[in-house]
């Protein structure tokens, strides 16, 4: 069996990869002529040189394959430029599922977020059934993941037999980047962090969250959404855990949310000016204003999604960053 993953030198992307090879698979990667491949390095991978966009090339790549993982997606909290964000979410999953729909695949699964779900924001967990709208989204990001997967729902009201997933906040290893998280647990080791946000997240070990697309494709129902997730932790129990792991001392100042909201709206306005990245991006401070807890019962009830214990896939992601010189 072959499978066609976009995505595949990215953070996730490179986890499914992974697990497919381990899994006894054959993986065929749409790498871009510019990518980082250095999540690839010494795999397996047959490498389909391609864009996104460029759907005779999706067309050529997708024959023989009778698997699709589309995980490729411009995930930043701040961009000069939302609409080549937009071209990479919207655009590019449009031609990836066009391409599919044409295909002979028998199953694909599509890499949404969490951050395209309803979320009451008090601590009380989200779930794949809570209502949202594009209104509710904070910045670009969240914005065009929220349109693509609205893209995926027609796919698969047209016939595509699509699965979706929405990721929490995976950590572990191969954050090349790295993520937005994972530039939290960087800092943390550089100890650039004096002080914190009453917010919280959803993490998962960014294995089981590959493991989780892989049984979706194995025993999700089409047309349905599952969160890949696990443990709901304030920050400040994140920083905690960081602390037993590293003996780094935690922050123990916690910030009021205005002047952070404030320097946030500063920060950005700079960055628009000079075109660098903001040291205090705008979305992420919004997003920090609701505890995004989600529940993932239904991945672990319906597709028997790993559970890890999120302490030892920081663990994990503090060896990979300290052995690969982040910190």
């Amino acid at each position: 069996m072959k499978t066609f993953v976009t995505g595949a030198t990215g953070f996730i992307g490179a986890s499914i990869v992974r697990e497919l090879l381990r899994d006894g698979r054959e993986v065929r990667a749409l790498v871009r002529s510019a990518s980082n491949r250095s999540n690839l390095k010494g795999l397996d991978v047959e490498i389909w040189e391609g864009d996104l966009l460029d759907t005779s090339c999706l067309r050529s790549g997708l024959k023989g394959c009778d698997v699709l993982y589309h995980a490729a997606a411009d995930y930043r909290l701040w961009t000069r430029n939302p609409d080549e964000m937009f071209r990479t979410n919207v655009g590019g999953t449009t031609s990836v599922l066009e391409a599919a729909l044409e295909s002979t695949v028998s199953r694909v699964v599509y890499t949404s977020s969490v951050g395209t779900l309803g979320n009451p924001g008090n601590g009380t967990p989200g779930d794949e059934d809570a209502k949202v709208s594009l209104d509710d989204m904070v910045g670009p990001y969240k914005k065009s993941k929220f349109l693509a997967e609205r893209e995926a729902e027609r796919f698969a009201a047209r016939g595509l037999p699509l699965v979706i997933v929405n990721p929490s906040t995976p950590v572990g290893p191969w954050d090349v980047k790295p993520t937005p998280t994972g530039k939290i647990i960087v800092d943390f080791l550089k100890r650039r962090m004096p002080a914190y946000l009453d917010t919280g997240l959803n993490l998962i070990a960014v294995e089981d969250c590959a493991r989780g697309h892989i049984l979706a494709e194995q025993k999700g129902s089409p047309g349905r959404t599952y969160i890949l997730g696990n443990a709901n932790l304030s920050l400040r129990d994140i920083f905690m855990m960081l602390q037993e792991i590293t003996g780094i001392p935690a922050p123990k100042v916690r910030l009021p949310y205005a002047p952070v909201l404030a320097a946030a709206w500063l920060n950005e306005g700079l960055s628009r000016i000079t075109g660098r990245e903001p040291l205090i991006p705008l979305a992420g401070v919004r997003m920090a204003a609701h505890h995004m807890y989600f529940d993932s019962g239904r991945a672990v009830r319906e597709l028997g999604l790993p559970q890890t214990p999120v302490k030892e896939a920081l663990e994990r992601a503090v060896e990979w960053f300290r052995t690969n010189g982040y910190a």
